[in-house]
């Protein structure tokens, strides 16, 4: 399955993120799935990459023209997938993905991780979309969405699909379910 990971182009102030990231890295490098992501070598981006090619697993970075022009494209991925702007990359992401996870990240990596929420909701897309809340990094958007549910502006039945993974494990259960 090729799993779509939104993350932050900088390592955070919390070093479990680093180790976080480096162990999901190393699972979907050893567990036969490949990466999709934004294509930079900065930040807890570039530890992800890095921990799936070391495993051994494929990894295809999805980068905008004006990121290669800064040279922020990270050297030596399976795939390197140049797209003229953000909306183009969004998209191809998107349309490569199997499976998306949302590890903590910043604005950029909430854009991405609700417009997948939104096509979910739309059935425009049938895959997991898991929020990573590794510290309760997502506890403030789970309880947003629950009060929309409460505030009858959104349901069950539309945020099916949407998944809040606490650890590792979490994430390969949903993963693992979901594939059959």
């Amino acid at each position: 399955m090729n799993i779509t990971v939104y993350l932050g182009s900088t390592e955070g102030k919390d070093p479990a993120f680093k180790q976080a990231v480096m162990e999901l890295g190393n699972w979907i490098g050893t567990s036969g799935n490949s990466l999709v992501y934004g294509g930079s070598k900065t930040g807890l981006m570039g530890v992800l990459a890095k921990s799936v090619l070391d495993a051994g697993g494929a990894v295809t970075g999805v980068e905008t023209q004006f990121f290669v022009d800064a040279d922020v494209q990270y050297e030596g991925l399976t795939e390197l997938i140049v797209a003229p702007d953000m909306a183009e990359r969004k998209t191809k992401m998107i349309q490569l993905g199997d499976a998306f996870i949302a590890f903590p990240g910043g604005t950029g990596t909430l854009e991405e991780i609700t417009e997948i929420m939104s096509k979910l909701s739309l059935d425009q897309l049938d895959a997991p979309c898991i929020l990573y809340n590794l510290n309760g990094y997502y506890n403030g958007l789970k309880e947003l969405l629950e009060n929309m549910i409460r505030m009858g502006l959104s349901s069950e039945e539309k945020q099916r699909g949407v998944y809040f993974a606490e650890s590792l494990e979490d994430i390969r259960r949903i993963l693992e379910t979901h594939e059959k």
